[in-house]
């Protein structure tokens, strides 16, 4: 007998009335997605789960406003975690370029994004990923993971910011195009 597992939409109603169990139940469902972004960014254990609960924290107070029709969950989700994540960053002060995870030659660090029970999705993350040119690559961590600006990828990579506007996006249409193309592979992607 399987345990009832409530889905998504419930488990918000649930959330936004009050239900501490749903919001048990929804950290437990996406916990290690979110800590995963939020370590991807800092590269730092406690500040990663510090992210994380923080994280969850703002869902239990703003859960309100998700709303479905301007985007899957999961993105609103992790867009919470990402900011909140960069924001620790940029209060670290840290440099990016001198961070060990910059720019991972293998992609294995991209893993990172994904839970381990979505084997599917990680496959298909990495495969796009893959077909990026570093230099497109390169500049995705950094306005990504590290929330830099056109800018200062500029500054830091010694490029003009045209160019830099142009890998983003190049980078950003490849993705796009390698994560669509592939819609068996990724069948959990909207949830």
């Amino acid at each position: 007998m399987t345990a009832y597992s409530p889905d998504l939409p419930e488990l918000l109603t649930r959330i936004r009335a009050g239900d501490e169990d749903a919001l048990v139940a929804l950290h437990a469902r996406y916990a290690t997605l979110v800590y995963s972004v939020a370590y991807r960014t800092l590269n730092d254990l406690m500040a990663a789960e510090e992210v994380t609960q923080d994280t969850f924290m703002r869902v239990w107070n703003k859960a309100e406003t998700y709303d479905p029709a301007r985007g899957a969950f999961v993105s609103w989700l992790l867009s919470i975690a990402r900011h909140l994540a960069i924001d620790t960053f940029r209060r670290q002060r840290r440099d990016p370029i001198l961070d060990p995870v910059f720019v991972d030659d293998d992609l294995d660090g991209w893993d990172g994004l994904l839970p381990v029970q979505d084997d599917d999705l990680r496959h298909a993350l990495r495969a796009a990923l893959a077909t990026l040119p570093d230099e497109q690559r390169q500049v995705l961590e950094l306005a990504y993971f590290y929330g830099l600006s056109h800018s200062q990828i500029a500054e830091m990579l010694g490029q003009p910011v045209g160019t830099v506007k142009t890998r983003i996006r190049l980078g950003m249409q490849k993705l796009r195009d390698a994560w669509l193309s592939e819609p068996e592979s990724n069948p959990n992607r909207d949830n």
